[in-house]
């Protein structure tokens, strides 16, 4: 098998602070998010790998009020 390089790197921007508790990000990815004591979710990984981008596109996705972003790892705003 060769050997395929670095593997492609995405981040989650996460604006918390606008965060209203509707809780989609955790029913679309409950093993990367979670919600908070103060009814507010948490990411529990802000950088992850290929294989995990369309659950985290998903969970941005539903986000009602746009406080998630992904970018990829060249600083490219995905949504």
């Amino acid at each position: 098998m060769a050997d395929e390089g670095p593997k492609k790197t995405y981040k989650i921007i996460f604006e918390r602070e606008g965060c209203i508790g509707a809780g989609a990000c955790v029913a679309a990815h409950p093993d990367n998010w979670e919600m908070a004591p103060d009814n507010k979710a948490n990411v529990k990984h802000v950088t992850f790998t290929e294989e995990e981008l369309e659950k985290n596109m998903e969970a941005a996705r539903v986000c009602p009020v746009n406080v998630i972003h992904i970018e990829d790892d060249t600083g490219k705003r995905l949504i």
